[in-house]
């Protein structure tokens, strides 16, 4: 299953420029946004940039340095013509033949070019290299901001969660999928589980969150805290149990509700640093 792409904002220059990613790791810059710094046709700026033998040779060494199933023999046909006066080249046209993953195009009301940041970095140098360094002070601050909410702690309860909703995903697939169930059937029962656990943990569907929370990025779960991904990742373990079990759902969202808000209250209470010691008590044990 696709992750949905966290959306988010650089602004350099008075312009602002698309970004996303979906792990965190791998962010992808509009190239489109970029173009326009320089003209009021970004597209065929774009194809003009990748018409180039330079351009193509750092594309080329890009992809086969991160893409296993890159197309080289496409490649090289490529190499030899760039430059010519008759060669042309588009982000479509350099996906379909070689097989490319770090340009891709998205279709709809916030699509275009996107590149991924070593790229589209590349990209902004040839369009200005002032406007690169407006366009990297604000990455850097963007990165930054990330960095300082996606702590060690906060990233492996998230893991955590993330490995439990399989041992809960597979409960559901082996105890309350029917064979004969459409494929959005079985995508909403997905979507129900999941939004039962949100509201035992969070008290709100993903939905209301989104509704109540329109200008924010990602989901709920990305921005819970990490005693609630912790007390998470522990209702979704319970509830794979309850499954197997043959509760029904009624029953199960009370069950999961009352252990959750117990484990919230206890977390809530305890501190890392008021923990005692262990030394002290294995003394204590003695005596």
């Amino acid at each position: 299953m696709n992750k949905k792409p966290i959306k988010d904002t650089i602004h350099a220059k008075g312009f602002d420029i698309g970004i996303y990613t979906t792990d965190y790791e791998n962010e992808f810059i509009s190239l489109t946004d970029i173009a326009k710094y320089k003209s009021d046709n970004p597209n065929a700026t774009i194809c003009n940039w990748m018409r180039n033998r330079e351009t193509l040779e750092f594309l080329g060494l890009w992809e086969m340095l991160h893409n296993p199933d890159f197309n080289p023999l496409e490649f090289e046909g490529f190499r030899k013509e760039a430059g010519l006066n008759a060669f042309t080249m588009s982000p479509t046209k350099w996906i379909e033949n070689v097989n490319a993953i770090g340009i891709v195009t998205k279709a709809g009301r916030y699509g275009g070019t996107y590149a991924h940041s070593d790229i589209a970095l590349e990209f902004a140098s040839w369009i200005s290299a002032e406007f690169k360094l407006y366009i990297m002070k604000d990455y850097q601050r963007l990165k930054s901001d990330e960095n300082s909410r996606l702590s060690l702690s906060w990233n492996l309860n998230r893991e955590i969660a993330k490995l439990n909703y399989r041992v809960h995903t597979d409960a559901i697939k082996e105890n309350l999928l029917p064979p004969d169930l459409t494929q959005a059937q079985i995508i909403f029962k997905y979507a129900s589980e999941a939004d039962m656990l949100n509201v035992a943990v969070f008290g709100l569907t993903a939905r209301q969150w989104r509704e109540n929370n329109p200008k924010e990025k990602g989901n709920l779960r990305d921005k819970a805290d990490l005693n609630q991904l912790l007390v998470l990742a522990n209702m979704e373990s319970y509830n794979a149990i309850l499954i197997e079990q043959g509760k029904q759902m009624s029953e199960r969202l009370v069950l999961i509700r009352e252990q959750a808000v117990k484990q919230l209250r206890t977390l809530a209470q305890v501190s890392i640093n008021n923990l005692p010691d262990l030394h002290e008590d294995k003394n204590s044990e003695r005596e």
